[in-house]
């Protein structure tokens, strides 16, 4: 078969679309409500479904709680936004030093042949 031949049966199909039987989308419709879980419970179980159960809640309450902790007491390297947002003084020295005492020749920095 040649793409000729190929093109003209795509063409064809692409003509005469196939039609749904009378009925079928009320019926997918409603296979797919009678398997829905009820909201009967509702309340904090619900809740915690939606968010993953146990393990997405201790996964929310840990990212929280870095969250806070970043916000009140942040590394040095980052602004102290808490601090900003509060109105208190914030500075910090960024002294870059290099050490030109560090010998690198123990980590493979050099190759000793022969």
């Amino acid at each position: 078969m040649n793409e000729n031949e190929l093109e003209s049966l795509f063409t064809q199909a692409r003509a005469t679309p196939p039609l749904m039987p009378d009925g079928l989308m009320a019926r997918v419709v409603q296979d797919a409500e009678d398997v829905q879980p009820t909201a009967a419970h509702g309340g904090w179980r619900s809740w915690l479904r939606a968010i993953g159960g146990a393990p997405g809640l201790g996964g929310l309450v840990s990212a929280s709680v870095l969250g806070f902790w970043l916000g009140v007491a942040p590394p040095d390297n980052l602004p102290d936004l808490a601090g900003q947002v509060l109105g208190q003084d914030v500075s910090a020295d960024f002294e870059l030093t290099l050490d030109t005492t560090t010998d690198l020749t123990g980590f493979g920095w050099d190759i000793d042949e022969g």
